[in-house]
């Protein structure tokens, strides 16, 4: 029986033991746990130790401290950066501010804040207690945009186009004024070397060397220094079939034109050359043709220049690209030797297919309009002159109506008549003054207008 009260005796005081260590235990655990939630609780609001954006130590910083401080140490700094492009003579700079560099300071900081705040409470006890470290990088951004248009303003800097030679007959001579080279920037290897080597990097300027390359001019004075001899020539009067402002016209567009020069393979534009015939520009109103009638219009007897101009180059063994005749038959030149021009619509053109350059030289002199065209003596063996053959003559009538609303007897000329004419037009090729080839040059058909003449019968 004693026995047995020990033994109950002993078995309690066992369990008061066990339960005791239970309690201390449990407690300890509890105050364990109840510290590490204080400590990683005072860190809610706060960067952890060990956190790096870019350079910078965060540790224990909040969201507004690290952002004040990024922001002393990146953001303030990085738009007095420079970028800077180098050409001959010139440096070109612009600095970040002006290429709205900036870093995303809201991403930097809300990832440094947010770095293992999803982490059970023994990892993040652990991150703070024994932090090991953790780099953010700092993103950086530019507007591109403006870094091109940076450059394109370079390249209108530096690009300069290369100068021809010139010819110029001065009197009796030629004078050649001297080719220059031009320069073009490389604008597109530019871009991506500049690109590739714009960055963040604090108080480090960039430069690049500009590439630049030469660019040669296409007619240089030895390919113009073979113009020396005069091919061809032809000229019309229109002293007495002009007004003052028929002639004034015929004066500015042979102005427009002296002096061109052709290189082989080169294409002439009358109304390239000449321009819009407009009041502004100094061209006047007279008699021109306009379908079956002659009306006065702006620049009127610009038609006889273009079919001069025709001629002498017809005779300098050019053909035409581009012409069209008249509606009517023109005074001043022989049937089929025509060439009308209209701005915006019909035009006369040639290409050059000599081997050798051209220059045309244009002037007026008492009452008369004459073009040169000289061009190598290499070609001085051979001439041309042009023939015409009107092969039939299409008469046109004249029909008289009636009309009660003029007076009794008189008349009025609607539509005065023309007779019509088909023409063929050769070129005859001579050389050493002897003919040897005989050309069609074209097939024309000037087609007659009938005449109407109202015949009044109205009683007084």
């Amino acid at each position: 029986m004693e026995k047995r009260k020990k033994k109950r005796k002993k078995k309690k005081a066992l369990i008061l033991i066990l339960l005791f260590s239970v309690i201390t235990v449990a407690g300890i655990v509890s105050a364990g746990v109840s510290y590490m939630y204080n400590t990683v609780k005072t860190y809610e609001g706060l960067i952890y130790p060990g956190v790096v954006v870019d350079k910078v130590d965060l540790s224990k910083k909040t969201p507004e401290e690290a952002k004040k401080i990024l922001k002393s140490e990146y953001l303030d700094k990085i738009v007095t950066k420079q970028l800077s492009i180098n050409t001959p003579g010139k440096k070109h700079t612009i600095k970040f501010a002006e290429m709205n560099a900036k870093f995303d300071l809201d991403k930097a900081t809300n990832e440094a804040l947010n770095y293992g705040k999803n982490l059970n409470l023994i990892s993040r006890y652990k991150l703070i207690k024994n932090p090991v470290q953790k780099n953010i990088n700092l993103d950086f951004s530019y507007n591109d945009n403006k870094v091109k248009s940076f450059i394109s303003n370079v390249e209108k800097e530096v690009n300069k186009e290369p100068i021809n030679a010139k010819l110029n007959k001065v009197g009796g001579a030629f004078n050649i004024s001297e080719q220059q080279s031009g320069r073009k920037l490389a604008t597109d290897k530019l871009q991506k070397d500049v690109l590739s080597k714009i960055n963040g990097e604090i108080g480090v300027n960039i430069e690049v060397e500009a590439p630049i390359e030469e660019t040669k001019s296409t007619v240089t004075s030895d390919k113009l220094r073979v113009v020396n001899t005069r091919i061809s020539s032809f000229s019309t009067s229109y002293g007495a079939i002009s007004s003052p402002q028929r002639a004034n016209n015929i004066q500015k567009a042979v102005q427009s034109i002296n002096g061109t020069v052709l290189m082989p393979g080169d294409t002439f534009s009358f109304n390239g050359a000449v321009g819009e015939r407009t009041a502004a520009r100094g061209y006047q109103a007279a008699p021109v043709i306009v379908g079956n009638k002659v009306e006065s219009g702006l620049g009127g007897g610009i038609c006889q220049v273009s079919s001069t101009l025709y001629n002498a180059i017809l005779r300098a063994n050019l053909k035409p690209t581009e012409r069209a005749h008249h509606t009517l038959p023109s005074s001043y030149v022989p049937l089929g030797a025509d060439a009308t021009v209209d701005w915006g619509t019909i035009d006369y053109k040639f290409k050059n297919t000599l081997n050798y350059p051209i220059y045309i030289e244009a002037y007026t002199a008492g009452g008369n309009v004459a073009f040169n065209v000289y061009s190598s003596s290499q070609l001085a063996s051979k001439s041309y002159d042009i023939t015409s053959e009107t092969y039939e003559t299409i008469p046109a009538t004249t029909q008289t109506v009636q009309d009660a609303s003029l007076p009794e007897g008189q008349q009025q000329i609607v539509q005065k008549a023309y007779t019509g004419y088909k023409v063929r037009v050769y070129k005859n090729n001579y050389e050493n003054g002897k003919l040897i080839d005989k050309e069609l040059i074209s097939n024309d058909f000037y087609r007659p207008v009938n005449g109407l003449i109202k015949v009044g019968t109205k009683k007084s």
